[in-house]
């Protein structure tokens, strides 16, 4: 099995799988492994599938992420289809997408940069031209390229799209599994830390009972980062007290310090009957509009 990791621990030369539900969540993930790649000088692929290159390339420009310029050593990075991962073939081939990595790979050195990034839906295994064994030796084969510690990939496994038993197989060949780091979850509620922008993600109901959870999480997020981002956008129902605990907790940040909450409109409406209004130090940005 392998190891659960933070985004944010990822290190150079790691090979992670990353299966979700969470759309979001999904996001988030990547675009925290994107700028981490950024930061140190990667050359960085995104191969897409399930999400289409223009509406993938404009969730990571929401979240600060930009593809950088094309000016004498090549982009930073790209975002493509993922059938471009074999060539332009009709099928996906396992040899053929192993060896466009290495190529990638020795061309990303060849212009100094540090090493090469990737994200890699594997949607593309699911649909009906795919072999599923060309999947599995992919996988396996793959593995010889970051034995030098260059390249580092996410695998992204949508649950919706493969049986357990892929599943399963996808988390053995990976040495990582990477995931959020969750501060609660049950069925009618998750709570979890956000990455790009910093801060905490809610999805769920959010009852007056499981206020707690919220304040904890926020807490961490008070040691941690400079602005708190607290997404609710998945979040359909918030009881007042736990709109409390946000209110009191942005009304208690130092000078200069903000939280911005991302939400829909009846979320909204329960902040400012909450006295959103009073608390100068939050910013609301509401779904099809901004307050």
């Amino acid at each position: 099995m392998a190891a659960s990791t933070p985004v944010d621990r990822l290190a150079s030369g790691d090979h992670a799988c990353l299966t979700f539900s969470d759309p979001e969540e999904r996001l988030d993930i990547l675009a925290a492994f994107v700028a981490a790649g950024q930061s140190r000088g990667e050359e960085i692929i995104c191969f897409t599938d399930a999400v289409g290159v223009d509406e993938l390339r404009a969730e990571l420009l929401e979240r600060g992420i930009e593809e950088r310029g094309a000016g004498g050593g090549g982009a930073h990075l790209r975002v493509v289809r993922a059938d471009q991962l074999w060539g332009g073939g009709s099928a996906p081939e396992a040899a053929t997408m192993v060896e466009l990595l290495a190529g990638e790979l020795r061309r990303a050195l060849e212009r100094g940069r540090s090493g090469l990034r990737i994200t890699a839906d594997m949607c593309w295994a699911a649909r009906p031209q795919a072999n599923a064994e060309q999947l599995l030796v992919f996988e396996s084969e793959v593995a010889r390229l970051f034995a030098d510690g260059r390249l580092t990939a996410i695998c992204e496994y949508d649950r919706e799209s493969f049986d357990p038993v892929t599943l399963g197989y996808a988390s053995r060949v990976h040495a990582r599994t990477v995931a959020a780091r969750v501060y609660h979850e049950d069925a009618v509620l998750r709570i979890c830390r956000q990455h790009v922008p910093p801060g905490v993600r809610v999805a769920g109901d959010l009852d007056r009972t499981r206020a707690d959870a919220l304040r904890d999480a926020l807490a961490e997020a008070v040691r941690l980062d400079p602005d708190i981002h607290l997404n609710l956008n998945q979040l359909h129902f918030l009881d007042p007290s736990a709109a409390e605990v946000i209110l009191r907790t942005a009304a208690n940040l130092p000078d200069r310090r903000r939280m911005v909450v991302v939400c829909a409109e009846p979320v909204e409406r329960t902040l400012i009957e909450a006295g959103a209004a009073r608390v100068p130090a939050l910013r609301m940005l509401v779904r099809h509009g901004e307050r």
